[in-house]
């Protein structure tokens, strides 16, 4: 596949990744904290919890989800004992102050609140602050305690397990937002996920379909030691509480920026309004964007002996099969059919007309930049083996060993079931992501005559001996050994030895 430098600055750090390093004095204080402070804090914010609980069970019962219900006497009452409540727990959490700047719109000028970036569960605060709705997954609601004030909040339940359910999230959003602010606001994280907070990644549209203004609400954590990030890599749930309530004082500031009215055109484009309102974000922050979504997580995260050493080609073709919508309609029985229908085309490559005959699709721009994507000579033609291999690693980016498995089956003899060493260093190019794929030394030390082929078995028998076999014995572009001089090796560093002795 075809990289450029440009798609890696479009990527940036991983965002779904934090990493928590403790200096030896932060250790002290925190052995220290957890057995004076710790318990206190727990204990009082345990019971802060409890006791919102009846408040929140009471004016839930007999609530409708769906119809508008005036505000009586002594839901008023229920709903400011609920922000004291809430507001006493985040002060024994640690949030001793909490900076608010700017100043949160009537729900009659802006009926959605979107809020970012999203990098913890402690962004809850502001939802407690002025009782917004959210949207939230149904299972948010079986959650103990919790899920009653989660559901007092009269939040847009997602359905999971509905095949319909994002059409029917956006269809109560869009009544909710168009009720003239007889509905409370509904506070959204467009992001979708939790981040580490170094860049805006892409927003979902679903808050920006209704076509209304909207009024962006941007969250800081200033605090020297970052113990509230939780992300897909990091730090677990437990782990982040037990340290934020370890600390003296956690920093929080909210802050409200001036109400976003869509034009025209971003009212017939949400994904154009969404995005407009991300770079207005993003520059009150003064964080960059990074083309990242929610999708892309799994590949950026990929692990193991064959983890994906450079993403970004992979990500950028994930983003195009997406818009395609061939990203949806993948499934392993799919691919097996690709991948046969593949291998009976014996390596002829094809050219764009017959690659969209391949895919039952149109010629299209976007068709085009896919097929560009494996045009490594520029004459215009492509071995659909490599868009199979290239589509089974953004499908399954957590199962490498399954996309190798599919490879070979387009790739091996039929005689022997082996593959060529040539054909092999393409497609780990393509599952790693990298340039000029060297297998030579790997090769060398494979038990057997050196005949240039390899069994699917032999090559999973070898891969399971190194932990991280990518980088222990394979030889490719700008691979990370080139750069540490002082490097052990047990791959290609034995096979250098023996050569050495030979």
């Amino acid at each position: 596949m075809k990289t450029t430098n440009s798609r890696s600055s479009r990527f940036g750090k991983n965002p779904f990744v934090h990493q928590l390093k403790l200096t030896g004095r932060e250790k002290l204080k925190i052995a220290l904290m957890s057995v004076t402070v710790f318990p206190v804090r727990l204990l009082l914010v345990s019971f802060l919890m409890l006791l919102a609980w009846p408040f929140a069970f009471t004016a839930s019962l007999c609530r409708s989800e769906f119809v508008i219900e005036p505000q009586s006497w002594w839901r008023r009452f229920i709903d400011l004992s609920l922000r004291v409540i809430m507001r006493a727990m985040w002060f024994c959490g640690g949030f001793h102050w909490i900076k608010v700047k700017g100043e949160r719109a009537a729900p009659s000028e802006a009926p959605i609140l979107t809020v970012a970036p999203h990098s913890a569960y402690f962004d809850a605060i502001p939802v407690t602050m002025t009782m917004c709705s959210i949207v939230t997954k149904l299972e948010s609601r079986s959650i103990p305690v919790w899920g009653t004030l989660i559901s007092y909040i009269r939040p847009v339940f997602v359905f999971r397990s509905d095949q319909d359910s994002r059409r029917k999230t956006v269809e109560e959003i869009k009544r909710r937002a168009q009720s003239g602010g007889k509905w409370p606001q509904i506070m959204i994280f467009p992001e979708g996920t939790c981040t580490n907070r170094s860049g805006l990644i892409l927003f979902k549209a679903g808050a920006f379909i209704p076509g209304l203004p909207v009024q962006p609400v941007i969250l800081r954590y200033p605090n020297k030691l970052d113990t509230v990030t939780w992300t897909w890599q990091g730090p677990g749930a437990f782990k982040i509480l037990w340290l934020t309530l370890c600390q003296p004082h956690n920093s929080m500031e909210i802050e409200y920026l001036p109400i976003y009215t869509p034009s025209e055109e971003e009212k017939k484009n949400p994904a154009l309004f969404a995005n407009n309102v991300r770079k207005l974000m993003a520059k009150a922050l003064e964080l960059p964007l990074t083309d990242l979504s929610f999708d892309d997580r799994e590949i950026s995260l990929s692990q193991g002996p064959l983890r994906i050493h450079d993403y970004s080609s992979l990500l950028e073709f994930n983003q195009l099969i997406c818009r395609l919508g061939l990203r949806a309609g993948t499934t392993g029985k799919a691919l097996e059919e690709q991948a046969r229908r593949a291998r009976k085309l014996q390596g002829d490559t094809l050219g764009l007309d017959d690659f969209a005959q391949f895919l039952n699709l149109p010629v299209t721009d976007t068709l085009e930049q896919v097929h560009s994507f494996f045009d490594q000579h520029g004459a215009g033609q492509i071995d659909i083996r490599h868009y199979v291999t290239a589509l089974s690693v953004v499908h399954r980016p957590l199962k490498p060993m399954e996309t190798l498995k599919l490879a070979f089956k387009m790739y091996e003899s039929e005689e022997t079931g082996e593959i060529l060493e040539e054909d092999l260093a393409v497609v780990f190019e393509i599952m790693l992501g990298v340039k000029e794929v060297d297998l030579s030394g790997m090769f060398l030390v494979l038990e057997g005559p050196d005949t240039g082929r390899i069994s699917y078995a032999e090559l999973q028998n070898f891969i399971q001996k190194f932990r991280n076999f990518a980088l222990e014995c394979l030889d490719f572009k700008d691979h990370p050994r080139k750069f540490c001089v002082a490097r052990e090796t047990r791959c290609n560093g034995n096979n250098q030895e023996k050569n050495k002795d030979n």
